[in-house]
């Protein structure tokens, strides 16, 4: 996803032992890196309680009702006619279930390039990492905010995330949620992500 967001919100909490530090970090907190320390400690303290999938949810307890392809092309299309009417149009949305794996990524947008009489035209796709269908709404708006703000910034830098906070302008924190969110899943919930650590994409 490129830049880490400077902030994620936790409580302070009292210090934690030294075995427990021992246990918890052996822990690899791959979806976090680049955060501040404080930040990543207090992740190690949670994952320790095996509390992070219950913060998570007390934090987002609303779940989204877009299951299929189908339903993630309109409400990626309603974003998009939203904050980015003038971008250039889709010609596919979905869903992936390999995503994670073979791109290293939780969410793509690719322009493909095809040859229409002598004019050479690109279709633009983005695809989304298929553990979204059990992801909190707001976390599915944030990788679709991510992937639609690459219809105009290619590259992870300022004016890239000003879309995104432009969009969304709780994104940063969002990001870091979802990152929090997908750790929890790989401690707690093994079987639920494939074994790469993604990215958003490109």
């Amino acid at each position: 996803m490129g830049p880490r967001p400077e902030r994620g919100r936790f409580a302070p909490r009292r210090r934690r032992s030294a075995a427990c530090r021992r246990r918890t970090d052996v822990t690899a907190l791959r979806y976090l890196a680049g955060y501040p320390q404080p930040v990543l400690d207090r992740v190690r303290e949670l994952l320790a309680e095996r509390r992070v999938q219950a913060t998570v949810a007390q934090r987002y307890p609303d779940a989204h009702a877009v299951r299929n392809d189908r339903e993630l092309r309109d409400y990626v299309g309603e974003l998009k006619a939203r904050y980015m009417k003038s971008a250039p149009p889709l010609a596919k949305v979905l869903y992936d279930n390999r995503l994670h794996v073979t791109h290293d990524a939780l969410g793509t947008h690719t322009a493909i390039s095809r040859v229409q009489g002598t004019a050479l035209k690109a279709k633009r796709e983005i695809r989304i990492a298929s553990v979204f269908k059990e992801a909190p709404a707001a976390f599915l708006r944030m990788i679709t905010v991510h992937e639609l703000a690459h219809l105009r910034e290619r590259a992870h830098d300022r004016a890239f995330y000003a879309l995104c906070r432009h969009m969304e302008p709780d994104y940063a924190q969002l990001e870091f949620d979802t990152r929090l969110w997908l750790t929890g899943l790989e401690l707690e919930r093994p079987d639920a992500l494939p074994s790469a650590a993604p990215t958003s994409g490109d």
